[in-house]
């Protein structure tokens, strides 16, 4: 009868311990303060958490999801893009959808403190998804916008950063923390 009773007690702790393992936390998924622009959004999502560049492509990407958040470093060999119109889940002051998009390079812990970043490396990375940023760590690369208030957050861009439109430009912004390596030009 003991033996019966410590053979539960054992595979009942087997079954247990590997679910009770920490997990990474992954960046918030709150809305950062931005203001909306009048569109409609083509869809409503949710975070994605990825490590491999198959999965980050589909969460970039027309039908993916409003924030992409990476667990480890990732390297295309090809041109990727921020595709799509997303709300994140919150409303502003006047009860509209938030419309925004980001691409989280980072894990954070329960208090939202950095504990990793990472680097998205690709020779190109078009921004065409409205009110997006890049937070928290480093994408190689060269950088197109085509739309306006995309911003980078804490993050470094290893690269240069092209502007497709005189509004694109103008409505850029970065804090104190971020930089770029290469230059900044419009090129229409």
């Amino acid at each position: 009868m003991k033996i019966k009773i410590i053979l539960f007690v054992l595979i009942l702790l087997m079954t247990c311990i590997p679910g009770c393992a920490p997990e990474p936390t992954v960046p918030d998924t709150s809305p950062d303060e931005t203001t909306p622009p009048e569109a409609t959004p083509d869809v409503v999502a949710t975070a994605s958490i990825v490590d491999n560049e198959a999965d980050f492509e589909k969460a970039i990407g027309t039908s993916g999801t409003w924030i992409a958040c990476l667990l480890n470093d990732l390297t295309f060999e090809k041109d990727i893009a921020l595709e799509g119109e997303y709300t994140n889940g919150k409303k502003d002051d006047e009860g509209q959808d938030i419309i925004q998009r980001k691409i989280a390079l980072y894990t954070q812990d329960e208090d939202r403190n950095v504990t990793n970043r990472f680097t998205l490396t690709a020779p190109k990375l078009t921004i065409s998804s409205p009110n997006a940023r890049i937070q928290s760590g480093t994408f190689k690369g060269d950088l197109y916008v085509t739309v306006p208030d995309f911003q980078l957050v804490d993050t470094t861009v290893d690269g240069n950063v092209y502007f497709t439109t005189e509004e694109a430009q103008s409505t850029f912004t970065m804090d104190a923390t971020s930089q770029i390596t290469g230059t900044q030009e419009l090129q229409e």
